[in-house]
């Protein structure tokens, strides 16, 4: 008779797990898409005084702001200067003033025994007051904004290096969750960090995560 013995994981146990924000802990567009309609709409109108971007091209791009910050966008379809100037103006002053409530799952968040850390890219008063509206101040031990809108923007990879140094982390003592294989995931890899795509609704599935998880509850196996 052959016995069914239980599968055993021997990740080791992780100290600290860094999460990124948007499509990860809470959907980008919980925000409403009223909320972005003024960049847009600025968008809109430098794009018609310089006739770049075909329409279809622009709600492409609108499309992927839900996912990738401005600059990114920009650069990848090819935004003249007003356009991304434009847009840049109306995205400093936006902010959430409503509550917000994350993916359903947040819960499990207070079941881990691991340090917590936040870092999260964008116009620092948009993600700043997205972590209000979340109310994650308490649940992280530290949050970071990589702010697009500061002239000495670190960026992720230096964000982690900074966790790693201040608290004395080991790369394979965390573990980093995100949706971005180009961003957070690919900062992890570079450093060595173990790391895991979570593939919320619409989010595309990269190809260098070291894990795939639906759902933080899957979390548990990886973290020890």
């Amino acid at each position: 008779m052959v016995k069914n013995f239980p599968l055993v994981h021997n990740f080791p146990v992780k100290r600290a797990i860094i999460f990124d924000l948007d499509n990860c802990l809470s959907a980008a567009n919980e925000v409403g898409t009223h909320l972005f309609e003024p960049v847009f709409d600025a968008i809109r109108r430098a794009n018609r005084n310089c006739d770049t971007l075909s329409d279809a091209t622009i709600e492409r791009a609108f499309s992927d702001c839900w996912r990738h910050p401005l600059d990114w966008v920009a650069k990848t379809y090819g935004f003249s200067e007003e356009m991304l100037a434009a847009g840049w103006k109306a995205s400093v002053g936006l902010q959430v003033e409503t509550p917000m409530h994350g993916y359903s799952d947040l819960h499990t968040l207070k079941e881990f025994s691991a340090l917590l850390f936040l870092v999260t890219s964008g116009f620092r008063r948009l993600q700043e007051s997205k972590v209000r509206a979340l109310g994650f101040e308490k649940l992280f031990a530290k949050v970071y904004v990589d702010a697009i809108d500061e002239p000495d923007r670190k960026g992720k990879q230096k964000i982690f290096e900074e966790i790693l140094g201040t608290y004395q982390f080991k790369p394979e003592d965390v573990l980093v969750v995100g949706d971005n294989p180009d961003s957070e995931i690919e900062a992890g890899n570079r450093l060595g960090i173990g790391t895991a795509q979570i593939l919320r609704p619409g989010v595309p599935r990269g190809n260098n995560a070291l894990h795939y998880i639906h759902d933080l509850s899957e979390l548990k196996d990886l973290v020890g």
